[in-house]
């Protein structure tokens, strides 16, 4: 079975950093993407970054891009998304999401592009 399994979430003050990993295990595919999205109180799900492994192309939402990246290393099926600069309204549930086939700029935000996803990892930051 797939598991995707994401961590490094927490508790940090306004302008601090947190990264966050996603280890996908379980299935046997060399064109994946993993995804990023997180869900504020309040409000719905959103797609903030995927990388995208056969072509090694990361997307970032343009409402985080220049403070958000996301890296991957492939021998471990891991997914690294690296928040810096972090504002309240970044305090969100983020969750991973596994597509077994490479997404592109257009559709990467869209839930529907994934067909697994992680448990949440809660981020909260403090003014």
């Amino acid at each position: 079975d797939v598991q995707l399994q994401a961590s490094g979430g927490g508790l940090v003050q306004a302008g601090g950093s947190l990264t966050l990993s996603c280890r996908a295990s379980g299935f046997t595919s060399a064109d994946y993407t993993i995804g990023w999205f997180r869900r504020a109180p309040g409000k719905e799900r959103i797609g903030v970054a995927c990388f995208q492994h056969r072509d090694r192309t990361a997307y970032i939402a343009t409402s985080v891009r220049g403070r958000f990246s996301i890296s991957a290393d492939s021998t471990r099926n891991t997914a690294y998304l690296q928040m810096n600069n972090l504002k309240p309204e970044d305090t969100a549930l983020y969750y991973c999401a596994l597509s077994r086939y490479p997404i592109y700029r257009g559709t990467y935000q869209s839930e529907e592009e994934y067909g697994n996803w992680g448990q949440g990892t809660q981020v909260t930051v403090s003014s």
